[in-house]
């Protein structure tokens, strides 16, 4: 089965889930790595890795009775302390994981447990209710000990021998850029509870950065699924192959307004900011009508989203000067740009690179809007070295990106003071108790509440500008059968099959 990917900055040293944050990484090693326990389409979670599990009355204490025939690809048993072992690296400072990390709890993680060799405990220094989901992700899935003790300096690089785990494929081959191939495990037994192990021999990951390609590997017949298609080529695949598109849950494709460091330290700025660009226009124009416009920090698929805040904030050119001469920026210079003591309103905008064609597109129109209400917007595309030195000191006015995830909990990382994302530099003692205090509870009404009351008070706040809600849209061709998807849209090959 071929299977063709973006894929473009694996080389970079993410094929490891457990220090990458990228979406790429959990998609392709999850052919590897399996987890705990499995979240199905429903939202539900049935018995994997471990089969049962408890919560402590105070949800501080997570135990997992384990699977006692499960073997890792290099032979070694798959027991409490793989699991204490993959735990306690994914938290180590020296590890330098974000993504991984946080959804282990942070600093609320207190330590694994080995009660005996098939039953572990998993505790928090407080109640931590979004850890049975973050437990079944490939995030938190698991290495091999023996990796973890010989090889740990690359897992990163990954490849044949060092990305091992217990999943039903085994990784046997990997040239950067270009390829990585999986051979089925033919020792497994252990898929999610109701499913089945897949019935195809070998899984071949090409790496395929140009969309263009994609759509001509899938047309061709050369590849069985390809994802990422974006939406102005879904029209281009031919007849036979099936597209499906689901939305990611999650935080949309975002602007996140730095208030810590120029003009967005000004609440009314960042106010006309959002409603000075015609984003129903922009994304209707440029993602034909497959992508949705957002309205919140949280997708619509996303449990908690707050409907009510859709049509909250129109586009609307006059409230936006209103806002900037409020703010004090009522005159301007020769080239139409406000200013104010003699400083232009000017913001700059980094951007990671590769930039997708329609990303820059969607920039484009967003500085032709705000140059309308005098508003200069300045982007600097950054290779990814260049990028992180200016993302760790903050020394930029804005920044974009969409996260996926099925909790409500990954705004902590976002919005919270000491969060990993917290681009916006956001620092509020009571954000941040309502955020802990989300994470803690796991009584549903009242995180659902909680949910409700960080999405309004972004609406109100504008740390976070959300423009679309994009979905993963895959296509299959006719060989493939059986392929479904896990809540994130990605593919899932249990019971799958080639003809």
């Amino acid at each position: 089965m071929v299977w063709g990917v973006d894929g473009s900055l694996l080389s970079l040293g993410h094929l490891d889930p457990q220090t990458s944050q990228l979406d790429i990484s959990a998609t392709v090693q999850r052919s590897i790595l399996d987890s705990l326990i499995f979240q199905k389409a429903d939202g539900s979670f049935v018995p994997w890795l471990a089969t049962d599990w408890t919560i402590s009355d105070d949800s501080t204490e997570y135990t997992f009775t384990l699977r006692e025939d499960v073997t890792f690809h290099d032979g070694e048993p798959f027991n409490a302390e793989a699991v204490k072992a993959n735990f306690d690296r994914i938290v180590d400072p020296a590890t330098d994981s974000a993504q991984a990390a946080s959804m282990l709890g942070g600093e609320f993680y207190a330590g694994t447990d080995v009660v005996d060799d098939h039953t572990v405990r998993v505790r928090f220094t407080q109640p931590y209710a979004p850890f049975l989901h973050a437990a079944s992700t490939a995030q938190l899935g698991f290495f091999s000990p023996a990796v973890l003790d010989e090889s740990v300096d690359t897992l990163k690089a990954g490849g044949p021998d060092v990305s091992v785990g217990t999943g039903p494929f085994v990784l046997t081959d990997y040239t950067p850029d270009q390829e990585i191939v999986y051979t089925r495990n033919d020792d497994y037994t252990w898929a999610p509870e109701g499913l089945e192990a897949p019935a195809f021999e070998t899984l071949r990951v090409q790496i395929l950065p140009e969309a263009s390609v994609r759509a001509g590997v899938i047309n061709s017949g050369e590849a069985d699924l390809v994802s990422e298609v974006p939406p102005n080529l879904v029209s281009t695949i031919n007849e036979g192959v099936t597209v499906e598109s689901i939305e990611y849950p999650g935080l949309p494709y975002s602007l996140y307004l730095n208030e810590k460091y120029g003009v967005f330290a000004d609440q009314k700025v960042r106010q006309a900011f959002s409603r000075a660009i015609d984003i129903d226009a922009a994304v209707e124009e440029i993602y034909f009508g497959e992508f949705p416009r957002a309205w919140s920090i949280l997708g619509p698929t996303t449990p908690g989203y707050d409907a009510s805040l859709e049509g909250s904030w129109p586009f609307d050119e006059k409230v936006a000067n209103q806002l900037l001469d409020e703010a004090g920026w009522t005159t301007r210079d020769a080239d139409g740009i406000r200013t104010k003591d003699g400083v232009r309103l000017s913001a700059r905008w980094i951007a990671w690179t590769p930039i997708p064609d329609d990303r820059a597109a969607l920039a484009n129109a967003i500085q032709s809007d705000l140059a309308k209400v005098g508003f200069e917007l300045v982007r600097e595309a950054l290779e990814p070295g260049a990028y992180n030195e200016q993302y760790g000191p903050k020394t930029f006015d804005l920044t974009d990106w969409g996260f996926s995830g099925v909790d409500a909990d990954l705004l902590r990382s976002h919005l919270h003071t000491d969060g990993f994302q917290n681009a916006s530099q956001v620092n509020d003692p009571a954000l941040d108790a309502l955020l802990e205090q989300g994470m803690s509870t796991s009584d549903a009404e009242a995180r659902a509440k909680i949910t409700t009351e960080l999405q309004q008070w972004n609406a109100e706040h504008v740390a976070i500008v959300p423009l679309y809600v994009p979905s993963s849209i895959t296509a299959i061709g006719e060989r493939l059968q059986g392929v479904t998807f896990d809540l994130y849209g990605r593919p899932l090959f249990f019971g799958a099959s080639v003809k």
